[in-house]
């Protein structure tokens, strides 16, 4: 009889979203914990938040979120309250803290880790569901706690093995973009939706490049902008004298030293200006290349002073990077590590201060040769209104937030020569009357913190066994046939040596003969010669359990 395909459900993974194999779920714990650790060393604690919240309590910070279920994934409880998936870590912990205002420390100092999702549209590499691995400072007022999450920013892709040089920590402020806004005749709440339309434009600078930056600040942009065809962004609608007035802010953090004819030309000797503020910007020698780093980041936020002189504003978020820029240089985080940079904008509409962005500058090939280059993979900032909404009093807040599986590609080009993540020793089983003694073996491996299980498929062909080993990617597999079991011995076969002997080998006889890699021991050795195969490859295997 014919079976009804009808009734076939087709597999299929909702777009936006992926499944997670052995080896990539093994490298994203690896990193957590490095970066649990640093989060630790600078004095944060563990918080958990749930997948879900009110809508309101949220907030409408994302993009196009006329209706709820725009921007982020909602739905109706049954006493017909809206409830969304959390958009992000930083949203729930307002709530979070005031919630329990009374009873929390304060200054509060938290980590999370979790997965936020986005109702949004799915791209190469733009994933509805992602991980994040935020740190945060609820209650301490002082930009000090803005620099410091720089600094621990910084410290947390070194740790990760991300080498100086091959990272920077962008910082920015808002102030400084709201004082732009401003003088370009974008103040006041009715140019609110404007602004954040302009921020969102600056925000993929890094994407679009300054020609659709402009684009998007006139009249829009086409996804494939040479046919004018693909989906059409609507732009913030500025005159060209307006986008030229922002672009030049954006572009005004340029490296001294590799502008310097440009830069002496436009705004003055650097080096005679370099004498006089000496004491002011630098204070402690730390080398040629440092200083030339500290006097990007005071360069920056002098010429920057000069240009909004008459914006108060502005002023005063120049003067907050200035204290940043001067802590940090203070205990040695540079311009090669923290730099002052006005293209920095952060799309979510919630920042009121300093903002941040990790972005990394080494540029890997991909499996075709292309060169790829990963950009920000982190990013945050102070957000001082947030926990206030549910208040009615602004509470300072600042934080950083870590794109874990960004992040994690880009960890993944960097480790490409690693050695891979090993299954568990396998027990065959030769003889299915002899279960309960293979399980034995198992048992007494795993005691012994060795990560081991037997085969449980259909025992009847020897071959499928190893090709099951060698798909677990297991480092060895234990034999035990009749004979073995009754003269106390026990065979095993080192997978790895053996793969390295078998590219060596090319007849099949030969093959049969050598057997490579495997041999022969008493069963009551069993424990010691598997860890001295797990050894020999740098297999890692736990402590005794009991």
């Amino acid at each position: 009889m014919a079976k009804d395909k009808s009734t076939k459900l087709k597999a299929r993974m909702p777009r936006g979203f992926a499944d997670r194999g052995p080896g990539e779920l093994a490298g994203t714990r690896e990193m957590l914990e490095t970066i649990r650790k640093v989060y630790e060393l600078y004095g944060f604690e563990a918080l958990e938040t749930p997948f879900i919240e009110y809508t309101d309590a949220l907030g409408k910070f994302l993009p196009d979120q006329d209706r709820p279920n725009e921007g982020v994934f909602s739905f109706q409880d049954d006493d017909e309250q809206w409830l969304s998936l959390r958009y992000d870590l930083t949203a729930p912990l307002a709530r979070h803290v005031a919630e329990n205002f009374d009873r929390v420390p304060k200054p509060f100092r938290s980590y999370r880790a979790g997965w936020v999702f986005r109702n949004e549209k799915p791209g190469p590499g733009r994933f509805r569901q992602f991980m994040q691995f935020d740190a945060d400072t609820v209650g301490a007022p002082t930009v000090a706690a803005d620099a410091e999450i720089c600094m621990m920013a910084a410290d947390t892709l070194e740790a990760l093995g991300i080498k100086r040089g091959d990272y920077v920590i962008k910082v920015n402020n808002r102030k400084v973009l709201d004082g732009v806004l401003e003088a370009i005749g974008l103040g006041g709440d009715e140019n609110a939706a404007r602004r954040l339309t302009v921020l969102r434009a600056i925000d993929k600078l890094d994407k679009v490049g300054t020609a659709g930056v402009r684009d998007l600040l006139g009249e829009g942009r086409w996804e494939n902008p040479e046919a004018k065809s693909g989906d059409f962004t609507k732009g913030a609608g500025l005159s060209n004298e307006q986008a030229d007035r922002v672009l030049a802010y954006v572009q005004a953090g340029v490296p001294v030293w590799e502008n310097g004819a440009a830069v002496a030309a436009e705004h003055g000797d650097v080096t005679a200006w370099i004498e006089t503020e000496r004491e002011t910007w630098f204070g402690q020698d730390f080398g040629d290349v440092s200083r030339e780093f500290q006097i990007n980041n005071a360069w920056t936020i002098k010429v920057l002073k000069k240009e909004f002189a008459d914006n108060a504003l502005a002023l005063e978020g120049l003067n907050e990077l200035e204290e940043i820029q001067a802590l940090a240089a203070r205990t040695g985080y540079f311009a090669d590590r923290i730099r002052i940079d006005p293209s920095v904008v952060r799309g979510l509409e919630y920042y009121t201060g300093p903002v941040f962005e990790a972005e990394l500058t080494f540029e890997v090939k991909d499996e075709k040769g292309r060169p790829v280059r990963f950009g920000s993979v982190g990013g945050g900032g102070r957000y001082d209104g947030l926990v206030g909404r549910f208040r009615g009093e602004q509470v300072p807040a600042t934080g950083f937030s870590i794109g874990v599986s960004r992040l994690a590609s880009a960890l993944s080009y960097l480790k490409a020569d690693a050695k891979p993540e090993f299954g568990p020793v396998v027990v065959v089983v030769m003889d299915r009357d002899q279960t309960a003694h293979y399980m034995g073996l198992v048992a007494r491996l795993r005691k012994e913190g060795i990560r081991a299980e037997m085969y449980l498929g259909n025992p009847k062909n020897l071959g499928n066994q190893f090709k099951y080993a060698d798909r677990r990617n297991a480092p060895c597999v234990v034999i035990q046939g009749s004979d073995e079991r009754a003269s106390g011995q026990v065979q095993i076969k080192d997978l790895i040596e053996g793969a390295k002997a078998a590219a060596a080998i090319t007849d099949n006889a030969e093959w049969r003969e050598s057997r490579p890699a495997q041999f022969s021991c008493p069963e009551a050795e069993l424990i010691a010669k598997v860890k001295e195969v797990l050894d020999h490859h740098g297999v890692p295997h736990g402590d005794k359990l009991g």
